[in-house]
């Protein structure tokens, strides 16, 4: 556990940093200074280059975490690992390209025709966001497997939101027409997938050099045939990440996806522990399944799902309480009417932190293809749902179809896990935990509001973090934490 420790440590200060930075795009700067309609432009057009950037990676960017320890020879430029993690997605990014354009038409006819007229002019430029998108994930990937994380969460958690806020101010200041402010924010995903090339080099792991080496190590009909099913299997779950917000936006307007966006962004407080582990996670896992360490990987499984269970009840419950605050620091009201839709997703967020890494044990584990069973199962079921409770429901519909979606993939990915390894995240703490957040919930509730918002959520935090925190201590429930309580206790 020592470099998951040490570089979960990084990651964990790095996304909380982050975190508060996207919380403060999220409440003040991004919906004070843009329309529902711009923020659900932007966001349709991260996701169209995301799941874009997914079919041409051809699911190459987990083969780099997958493969890579048959890879890792830093002598040996790791066989030309590299050039060839990145030289059959970018020949896919060609193909894909060419069905993205020529499908234009079908797709601006899913919109009204006012949200036609905006997002037409940005459409060419979603396929060079994807391009940048499409880099930088595979990069990533190549980090993940050398063990280097932190430097790749910096860019993305921090650099990136620091420099959107600075673009939506000089929005706001009159200096960027909206144009040109969403061709910079696109230019913005540029520079942080070059400037991680940068950091390769700077490391000394930026081997382009290709070498047949690299088809050799590994057969290359197995590293063909897994990241066809990674393919398909991130493709499903980015349709349960993104189709929530895309079928919105042509069921209801730009604008209700802005609004959904907003309340999207509060709920991913909740996954920053699991995001800040699962990044050591994927390539720590596959490591111990080529070793066949089972036993090491049973307790990797139990110690990370009680400890996202423990941070990921402290933060639903914070959140949760004090809605009312946060939606006060948004000016505009229009925003509020997702608080409903905020609090579907976050019971979402909370049962998948649960849950703990069982995706990543079965994508890493010699039967990683049922998880594309699970996952196509259930993207199949969310668009039902989407396109039944839309109409009826509005973007609480959205958000109960996600929820739905969460707990069914989590179920089955948790009992597949048991019945086939015999591996389990549950300990007798998990429900305690649970018991403690529930009560200690509850008694917050029920003090009454103050006057002022920021009186009430001050108050409220207070109480939350003494009961809960304090109960979890006094009852051993974070065994990490009793070094440090004891120190500080004989001080």
């Amino acid at each position: 556990m020592g470099i998951v420790q040490r570089q979960g440590l990084r990651n964990t200060v790095i996304s909380y940093f982050g975190l508060a930075l996207g919380f403060v795009n999220t409440a003040f700067v991004l919906p004070r200074l843009l329309a529902p309609a711009q923020l659900g432009l932007t966001t349709l057009l991260v996701s169209i280059a995301t799941v874009y950037a997914q079919f041409a990676a051809f699911g190459f960017a987990s083969v780099g975490i997958r493969f890579f320890p048959y890879f890792r020879n830093r002598e040996a430029g790791h066989h030309g690992f590299l050039p060839f993690l990145l030289g059959v997605p970018l020949l896919g990014f060609v193909v894909i390209t060419a069905v993205y354009l020529l499908g234009k038409p079908l797709i601006l006819a899913q919109y009204d025709p006012d949200d036609v007229a905006l997002l037409q002019p940005f459409y060419a430029w979603a396929a060079l966001l994807a391009l940048f998108t499409l880099l930088y994930s595979l990069q990533d990937a190549y980090l993940k497997g050398l063990y280097h994380t932190a430097f790749s969460s910096f860019l993305q958690d921090i650099i990136l939101r620091v420099l959107i806020a600075g673009l939506a101010l000089l929005y706001g200041k009159g200096l960027l027409t909206f144009p040109e402010f969403v061709l910079c924010y696109i230019g913005l995903y540029g520079a942080i997938a070059l400037l991680l090339t940068g950091y390769l080099a700077f490391i000394g792991e930026l081997h382009l050099r290709p070498t047949t080496a690299a088809l050799r190590v590994r057969p290359v009909g197995e590293i063909v045939r897994f990241g066809a099913f990674a393919l398909l299997s991130s493709l499903s779950g980015s349709i349960l990440g993104f189709i929530d917000s895309w079928m919105v936006g042509a069921q209801i307007s730009l604008a209700a996806a802005g609004v959904y966006g907003i309340a999207y962004n509060i709920s991913t407080a909740l996954t920053i522990p699991a995001r800040s582990l699962n990044k050591i996670a994927f390539p720590l896992l596959a490591q111990y399944w080529k070793d066949q360490d089972l036993p090491r990987m049973a307790d990797f499984y139990r110690d990370t799902t009680r400890l996202n269970t423990i941070l990921g009840c402290y933060l639903a419950l914070g959140i949760g309480l004090n809605l009312d605050f946060i939606y006060s620091l948004i000016k505009n009201p229009v925003y509020a009417t997702g608080t409903t839709a905020v609090l579907l997703l976050l019971a979402g967020r909370l049962y998948d932190g649960i849950t703990g890494v069982n995706g990543l044990i079965v994508v890493t584990s010699p039967r990683y293809r049922f998880d594309l069973i699970f996952n196509l199962s259930l993207a199949g079921i969310t668009v039902v749902l989407n396109r039944l409770l839309i109409p009826r429901l509005g973007i609480t519909g959205s958000a109960l179809a996600t929820l739905f979606a969460i707990v069914a993939i989590n179920t089955a990915r948790t009992w597949f896990v048991w019945y086939s390894y015999r591996l389990q995240p549950f300990t007798w703490r998990i429900p305690v935990v649970l018991a403690v957040a529930a009560g200690s919930g509850l008694l917050v509730w029920l003090v009454p509001a103050l006057p002022s918002p920021l009186l009430t959520m001050l108050l409220r935090g207070s109480l939350l973090t003494g009961l809960y925190g304090g109960t979890l201590l006094g009852l051993g429930l974070v065994p990490e934490a009793q070094p440090l309580l004891k120190k500080l206790l004989r001080r």
